[in-house]
């Protein structure tokens, strides 16, 4: 999930992420439009190096009026 967290800060992005002890991987991912669709198909495409992608679901995706984290973690 390295790889993530890293991925979302080069993007100037804000959140987090978990993996799930059903193998998934959750997180909320804020910051400008254009980067978070960015991070959107970099997760459906790329992810991290030894990850299997079998789908992407996103959701709540709406425009906020302020950003609710300071950097991108992962969360365990």
């Amino acid at each position: 999930m390295e790889y993530t967290g890293e991925q979302a800060r080069k993007l100037g992005l804000v959140g987090w992420v978990k993996n799930t002890s059903q193998g998934t991987v959750i997180g909320q991912v804020q910051g400008a439009v254009e980067k978070v669709n960015l991070m959107m198909n970099w997760l459906k495409s790329v992810g991290s190096p030894m990850s299997r992608i079998d789908r992407a679901n996103f959701s709540n995706e709406r425009e906020i009026s302020k950003l609710d984290f300071d950097t991108f973690s992962t969360r365990y």
